[in-house]
This record gives structure tokens, C-alpha cells and sequence, in this order.
């Protein structure tokens, strides 16, 4: 026969073991939701910067000497600037825009007015459809003599975004992703005068190619979702322990 009371000891054992996995399981629940909340907090206050600061007229490069060494204070905001393309330079990042698979069109532009940390930047000038990469096949694409701009400034990634994207091929002027160091080296310009960031070009008033106002504002938001989700799965914890629980307590009864 069984001993009541060798088998009160033992559910009661398994009824704390559950429990205390239960209360594991619960904090790390918790503790997923509560930063999923603090990255929704973030995220919303990066939006709202990004929106209020691509809202502000656009400033010379110079006066983004300051915020060289922080990304997040550089990235979008307008900018102004003029000079002379390199067009013989160019060089091609793959992109899709409305679904159209093409290359945005990379190039160095010689500043009429030096900047303090360099005196070329280089310039994405926009979208050309797949198969017109080549500029024979767009006349009209290259504008000689100096030429007026604006943009947004971009800093530039500090390496490849994934393990999945392609390596660059710089020896014929391909990228998959935007390799600053690769692209300043193969368009045979100095690093120590060449503007540490890239120009985003604005829309343009001709149909022309490249088409400017490529920037993507545009960032995920899901961390409500995700928050809701890791509490609703503590909340569903908890009432399949007390369930257990009831039950295990009627089966003793």
C-alpha cells in the first residue's frame, strides 16, 4: 500500500518544483515585456526626432562638424552643398524602389567650398532601373560644371549589415551595401579629404535619371506587438498554473 503520507510529501514537492519553475519562467516574461515598453519608448523618441529634424532647413557641411562623431545627431539632416561630379567615378549600390529592382547611383562630388574635415563628398544621386546602370543609356544623367544640391546626410554603416549580403565588388564598381573605406579607395579619393559620410540627394525637379529622394524615413515599430505578447504569455502562465494547481488539489481531495 502507498503511504499517505510519503505521497503528500512527494506532490508536495512537485507542487514547489513547479512552482518555482513557474516563477522562473514568469520574471523572465516580465522582464521581456518591460523592455520590449522601454524600446517602444526609444523607438518613439527616435521617430520623433528624425521627423522634427528632416523638417529644419537644410545647413552647410561645415556646420556638421560637431556631430561627426555621433551617427545618431548627423544622420538626416538637411544639408546644402555644391560643386562638380566625378561622373567617370561612379559607382553602383544595388537597390529595389516600387518594386523595381536597380542600382542607386553613387558619386564624388568636388566641393566649391571645402568642408573642414574634407573637400569631396560622396553623393547618392538617386535611382536607375536595372538595366540602365550604364550611362550611355541615359544621356543626360551626367551634369557638367558645378552643380547646387540638397540632401540629407547619411553616416556611414560601420560594417555589412548581415552575414547574407554579398561582399562588395569594388574593382568594377558594384555594392551590395554601402562600404565607405571601399568606395573612397576605388574612386582613388583620400580618406583624410574626403567627407566622412555620405549625401543623400534630394528629389529633383526633371524626370532625368537618376531619380534623387531615395532616403528611407522609415523605421520598424513593433515593440508594442511584441510587448503585448510576452505579458499575455505571463498572464497565460498564470492561469495555467492556477488551474494545475486547483486540479491538483481536487485530485488529492
Amino acid at each position: 500500500m502507498t503511504d499517505p503520507a510519503r505521497s503528500a510529501a512527494a506532490d508536495g514537492r512537485r507542487v514547489w518544483l513547479v512552482l518555482a519553475a513557474a516563477g522562473v519562467m514568469l520574471v523572465v516574461l516580465l522582464g521581456l515585456g518591460t523592455w520590449q515598453v522601454q524600446r517602444l519608448a526609444w523607438k518613439e523618441a527616435l521617430i520623433a526626432r528624425v521627423d522634427a529634424r528632416v523638417a529644419q532647413p537644410p545647413v552647410a557641411l561645415a556646420d556638421l562638424a560637431a556631430r561627426l562623431g555621433e551617427p545618431q545627431a548627423l544622420d538626416y539632416t538637411p544639408v546644402r552643398l555644391a560643386g562638380r561630379f566625378l561622373h567617370e567615378r561612379e559607382m553602383y549600390v544595388l537597390a529595389t524602389e516600387a518594386g523595381q529592382s536597380g542600382w542607386h547611383v553613387y558619386t564624388p562630388l568636388v566641393l566649391d567650398r571645402a568642408a573642414p574635415f574634407g573637400d569631396t563628398v560622396i553623393v547618392n544621386r538617386g535611382f536607375v532601373p536595372y538595366d540602365r546602370r550604364d550611362p550611355a543609356t541615359r544621356p543626360g544623367s551626367q551634369p557638367e560644371g558645378t552643380v547646387a544640391i540638397e540632401g540629407l546626410a547619411r553616416s556611414a554603416p560601420r560594417g555589412k549589415p548581415g552575414a547574407l549580403v554579398p561582399d562588395n565588388a569594388p574593382a568594377d564598381g558594384t555594392y551590395y551595401w554601402k562600404e565607405w573605406p571601399a568606395m573612397v579607395r576605388a574612386a582613388a579619393l583620400d580618406p583624410a579629404d574626403t567627407v566622412p559620410f555620405f549625401v543623400d540627394a534630394g528629389p529633383g525637379g526633371a524626370a532625368a535619371l537618376p531619380v534623387g529622394g531615395v532616403t528611407r524615413i522609415a523605421f520598424p515599430n513593433s515593440h508594442l506587438q511584441y510587448a503585448i505578447t510576452w505579458y499575455g504569455l505571463a498572464l497565460a502562465l498564470v492561469a495555467v498554473v492556477f488551474v494545475w494547481l486547483r486540479g491538483s488539489r481536487a485530485g488529492r481531495g
